[in-house]
């Protein structure tokens, strides 16, 4: 395992519209590290991930900063593929076409969705999506279109097609959004699976039950900064989230879970 950190962000400032998204932002992420970012709405989780993806980049100013993913200051996004899986609600808006469950992880290959008579087929591609496919208990959903599924469901093909690449950490956002008790329950069970399995975790939310067992590291964000950031029990306290969300709060813990009220 190489010695540099998965994801490095040294000083970064990010400016959307009149608004500063990030400002000075200093987090790094180890490899094979499971580690939740947390933060309200505005907080800046969504320029985070955005920056992760290469979508945005930082303005240059003067004082020095870094932005490294595996200690390389620049990668092409299909290379990038490999190192991270990114499941965001832009891209579950994007996916839910008239592809079937099998055609859309597939598409994760060639960075598109769904799969076009140009594309070349192999079948190590065709080995890997059933592999998948079967890892997160959705074989069943290969023939069917993902815009006829439910949120769960659909949900999960998005995965799979972030783990075609066998990246090196899945970066998921607000991954439980929309989705009922039952499809929450079984998402989180298999975000646990894959934990256990060797990937990294970086879960991106403003919901504390979404925070798996297997999560130990916090980062809470707070206007564009990182205000806590440390083992899950130091800093998921009432005081803390209370001061992150501007409201008191109360924080229960039952079987690895956070919950606050």
């Amino acid at each position: 395992m190489p010695s540099v950190p998965l994801i490095e962000f040294d000083n970064l400032t990010i400016i959307r519209g009149a608004t500063r998204a990030l400002d000075g932002l200093t987090l790094a992420i180890g490899v094979g590290e499971h580690v939740a970012i947390l933060g309200p709405n505005g907080s800046g989780k969504s320029t985070l991930m955005k920056v992760m993806s290469r979508e945005l980049y930082p303005v240059l100013k003067a004082e020095p900063w870094r932005l490294r993913i595996l200690g390389l200051d620049t990668w092409h996004l299909f290379d990038l593929r490999s190192l991270l899986g990114i499941v965001s609600n832009d891209w579950m808006q994007f996916c839910t076409r008239h592809y079937s469950g099998f055609e859309t992880v597939l598409s994760g290959f060639f960075g598109s969705v769904g799969i076009w008579p140009n594309y070349q087929v192999t079948a190590e591609m065709e080995r890997k999506t059933h592999e998948v496919l079967d890892l997160l208990e959705i074989a069943h959903l290969a023939e069917r279109n993902v815009d006829e599924m439910s949120s769960g469901e659909a949900r999960r093909i998005l995965i799979g097609r972030a783990l075609v690449h066998d990246p090196k950490a899945l970066v998921l956002d607000e991954p439980t959004a929309s989705l009922d008790l039952h499809a929450t329950h079984e998402l989180r069970e298999i975000l646990r699976k894959l934990a256990r399995g060797g990937i990294s975790i970086i879960l991106v939310t403003h919901h504390l039950p979404d925070i798996i067992p297997e999560i130990e590291r916090v980062v809470l964000l707070k206007n564009g900064r990182v205000y806590r950031d440390g083992p899950k029990h130091e800093v998921l306290t009432a005081d803390n989230l209370a001061e992150l969300f501007r409201t008191p709060v109360d924080v229960l813990e039952r079987g690895g879970y956070y919950n606050a009220w």
